[in-house]
């Protein structure tokens, strides 16, 4: 993929573009942080990007070049990963290292970045495209909010039992890898979304980064003697305001969870415990997350966002087909008519049912007028589906707050909500 855009030229990355692309990203990314000094995190994580991540190339980087100089104006990431909903994997991109040096902005260098991010996803059949970022900026670029990362509560030191029941915490080797990435394929069994690992992602994750690092985590491991049952990950370093930051938590077995908790946030507490600017532990986890069910009472969180883009709705559903005919099986539900349709107020998915049984979701063009068709089943304003079919939002929720998303009676009603229910988001990316 190249593109022309008169004065720049948009293209992928190469090996060669490291030291250019580590200086730009370091130069405009954090500058709060910094006071204008380029971060040396950012340029770290730039170059373990481009030198031995397990699942990004350079191809991975789009860049917008300077015709003038033949260098990079401008550039981002995709980092490619598989998550999981109810044992389907899908396609994700989450793009991060948006920037632009000062001189070159104001010439609409970003969105021709995501321009070509989102033509090459939709050819490549990558589903979703997430970014965490600026406040509203990413919805002018085709994104919802559609998903919440975090939203339990914060934990101060004081609470924290140093020391009480961590003896079966340890630092991560590499030898636990294979370990590790059973836990999370047992972790998949579950109703939650979830972003499994494979063993080689762990060992990067526990030995293979630089040392600066940004995105940089320390993996600690629950083993009562018998082996690895579970896994903590927290950051490397205290944030600016004294929290160690918890990423994710999980327990091959659920019933370990109470001792769990109390032994992998002992262990956190314990780490710190002598540090002076230690103030607690930040839960990057939902609320009903067990480690901070079976935690201490902390300090309510407000939940954060995930900005979601979907290029292919009826390629979704189509996706999350399994999904769908299982929900519908469990409730106990057979659709009576041969199709229902969903339109997304420009372009519909037909799905087509066999004997009352989902068996194909097509992609149709959208009516004119899909309040009042009588074969729309269901009108839903493009933004909503996401947040249906990711879980972040029930029907009835949507209902609420979306006045313009109809359904035609309340069968269709029942349907949907059995077959969009809230899902716990338990996603560590891979970045």
């Amino acid at each position: 993929m190249l593109t022309d855009t008169g004065h720049y030229t948009i293209r992928p990355g190469r090996a060669s573009d490291v030291d250019d692309l580590a200086r730009l990203q370091a130069a405009v990314q954090l500058q709060a942080v910094t006071g204008g000094a380029p971060h040396a995190g950012i340029a770290a994580w730039v170059e373990d990007l481009l030198d031995g991540h397990p699942t990004v190339t350079p191809d991975d980087f789009l860049v917008a070049e300077d015709t003038a100089t033949g260098r990079p104006a401008a550039s981002l990431v995709a980092l490619r990963q598989e998550w999981d909903l109810a044992g389907v994997r899908l396609p994700v991109v989450q793009v991060e290292l948006v920037g632009t040096t000062p001189q070159h902005r104001g010439n609409r260098l970003t969105e021709r970045l995501f321009a070509a991010l989102h033509q090459r996803c939709d050819e490549g059949g990558v589903l979703v495209q997430m970014i965490e970022g600026i406040p509203y900026f990413y919805r002018r670029l085709g994104y919802e909010y559609a998903l919440a990362n975090d939203g339990a509560p914060s934990v101060p030191a004081t609470a924290l039992a140093a020391g009480e029941g961590h003896a079966s915490v340890r630092p991560a080797a590499v030898t636990d890898a294979e370990a590790l990435a059973k836990i999370d394929l047992r972790l998949t069994e579950g109703t939650a979304l979830t972003c499994p690992r494979d063993a080689a992602t762990w060992r990067y994750e526990i030995a293979g980064r630089r040392p600066g690092d940004l995105a940089r985590r320390e993996v600690a491991v629950l083993d009562d003697g018998t082996g690895v049952r579970g896994y903590l990950v927290h950051s490397a370093r205290l944030s600016g305001a004294g929290e160690l930051v918890v990423f994710a938590a999980g327990c091959a077995d659920p019933g370990d969870w109470p001792a769990a908790a109390r032994a992998m946030l002992g262990y956190a507490g314990g780490r710190h415990a002598a540090a002076g600017e230690f103030t607690g532990l930040r839960l990057l986890l939902d609320p009903e997350h067990p480690l901070a069910r079976f935690g201490p009472p902390g300090v309510p969180a407000r939940q954060r966002g995930w900005y979601v883009r979907i290029g292919d709705p009826a390629g979704l559903l189509g996706h999350l087909l399994p999904v769908l005919r299982e929900r519908w099986q469990a409730a106990g539900l057979r659709w009576p008519e041969p199709a229902l349709t969903i339109d997304l107020y420009g372009r519909a998915a037909r799905l087509e049912f066999t004997a009352g049984e989902l068996t194909a979701v097509r992609a149709v063009p959208g009516v004119v007028s899909p309040a009042t068709d009588p074969a729309v089943h269901a009108a839903v304003p493009p933004g909503a589906l996401p947040q249906l079919a990711l879980g972040h939002r029930t029907v009835a929720q949507v209902l609420d707050t979306w006045p313009d998303f109809l359904l035609r009676d309340r069968l269709t009603e029942q349907f949907l909500t059995a077959a969009f229910p809230r899902v716990p988001v338990r996603v560590w990316p891979r970045n």
